[in-house]
């Protein structure tokens, strides 16, 4: 079996493997690289295996770096290309739920197969033959569609808890099905799964998101119970029935609006996952026996910002989510002015404009029933083009004037007065941008001063 490897890396590969098959040793591509070869897929990073201890290959090759050393793992530069080259190994016990307590060099591939997580990760191929080899009946496994472990399941989960995390992100990813067995053994072992860091089961999940359908990945955790360990409140969404204007409960509205979103943009998957978290909380049944969710969006919010940083992602991060969601109910109507259209474009920020429809679409989508924009958010979106088109005023540094040059005009020092002023002016601005002019401006910010006197506040105690 010739696998479909692009010459120039297969030949880049070739000198690497040449290089220690010269040397009396033997390497193979592994992994998951593999997999993906036989499914046809893109593979970005090729994994080597060997028998050459990792002193051996540093010796072999001028541009190598002990990246893993201690795990028998060396990073060689060929051909201005990095692959990870790694002695074959029988792990010891496993102490912490994550990582062998030892690790002991084999002599065969065999022996490092075994170690291995899935079936489908269990492969290896012999580049110079152009064979693939098999111990573990991984390529039947590839044919079925089955994500199944390297011997028990047990033992496998109970050595690494981010294995059962990994088997429902390989599940969203290949759109395979669990072995029935390997998925009971995720629910039995939830208390390895719970000692893994927060790091490294957020890092599966954004794998995860990166899958055409997230849903498949998801639901396998919300039945084994994974969820409730990562995302408890996307857990509590189950079952949550919504109005008549929804086909689905909060948690598949959830998934499938997660679905919908552009796989490319993680920012729009997690919004569109956790957008409606907040209608478990604020659910409330009417005298028509018809449910409503007010303030969901305020609510989500802030439960999404506090998930979030439980999972330790950016702040930039969490501040573009939680502006998403925070912001996804608008309802866009004809009688807007084209200052309550400054406005919405300065509350959500233009740099989040585009996402935001995003959203409110995969939104749409996920309900089941919709396609596309509704007409009134396509007519904000030609009036937003319009306004940005015409370069009218939407932030205070878009102004005529900025805060040097009102202290300098009016005597003042910096302090909370000079936000004000500005605050001030750009609010008649957005009203009407023809007024955005320095000189009268400045008459403005006088006029403000004054009134802002008289109202009992002095510019002098602010500073």
């Amino acid at each position: 079996m010739k696998l479909a490897i692009p010459e120039e890396i297969r030949n880049t590969l070739l000198g690497i493997i040449n290089k220690l098959n010269g040397n009396n040793s033997e390497c193979f591509i592994v992994g998951g690289s593999v997999r993906d070869l036989i499914l046809g897929r893109d593979v970005y990073d090729y994994d080597l295996a060997t028998d050459a201890t990792p002193d051996v290959v540093m010796k072999l090759f001028s541009k190598a770096l002990p990246t893993g050393i201690k795990h028998g793992t060396v990073t060689v530069i060929h051909n201005q290309r990095a692959f990870e080259v790694t002695t074959y190994r029988a792990d010891g016990k496993y102490i912490d739920g994550r990582h062998p307590d030892n690790v002991t060099f084999s002599r065969t591939l065999k022996d490092d197969v075994k170690r291995r997580d899935f079936t489908i990760n269990g492969l290896a191929y012999d580049l110079v033959n152009d064979k693939v080899i098999d111990y573990v009946e991984g390529i039947e496994d590839i044919r079925k569609g089955l994500i199944k472990t390297i011997g028990d399941p047990m033992d496998r989960f109970g050595e690494d808890g981010l294995r059962p995390f990994r088997a429902c992100r390989f599940a969203a990813k290949l759109n395979f099905l669990i072995d029935d067995g390997t998925f009971n053994a995720i629910s039995q072992t939830l208390g390895v799964s719970k000692r893994v860091s927060v790091e490294r089961i957020r890092d599966e999940l954004v794998k995860m998101l990166e899958a055409e359908m997230p849903s498949v990945g998801l639901e396998y955790m919300r039945k084994s119970g994974l969820l409730g360990i990562v995302l408890p409140e996307l857990q509590e969404c189950y079952g949550v029935m919504q109005n008549k204007y929804h086909m689905f409960d909060v948690y598949h509205h959830s998934v499938y609006s997660c679905d919908s979103a552009p796989r490319d943009d993680l920012i729009l998957r997690i919004s569109a996952l956790l957008h409606d978290i907040g209608k478990v909380p604020v659910r409330r049944e009417g005298s028509d026996g018809e449910y409503t969710f007010y303030n969901h969006e305020v609510v989500g919010a802030k439960m999404t910002r506090k998930l979030m940083k439980r999972l330790k992602f950016s702040n930039e991060q969490i501040d573009r989510v939680n502006n998403l969601i925070l912001n996804h109910m608008f309802h866009y109507t004809d009688d807007w002015t084209d200052g309550a259209v400054r406005r919405f474009m300065r509350k959500v920020g233009l740099e989040n404009l585009q996402d935001l429809f995003g959203l409110r679409l995969a939104d749409r989508k996920g309900n089941g029933a919709r396609n596309g924009l509704p007409a009134p958010i396509e007519k904000l979106k030609k009036r937003i083009n319009k306004v940005i088109e015409e370069e009218n005023a939407i932030t205070v540094k878009d102004l005529d004037i900025n805060g040097r040059i009102i202290m300098d005009e009016f005597g003042l020092k910096p302090g909370p007065v000079i936000g004000r002023i500005l605050n001030h002016l750009l609010e008649m601005v957005l009203d009407n941008p023809d007024i955005n002019k320095r000189d009268f401006l400045i008459i403005k910010a006088g006029e403000y001063l004054n009134q802002d006197s008289a109202g009992g506040r002095s510019a002098s105690n602010d500073a």
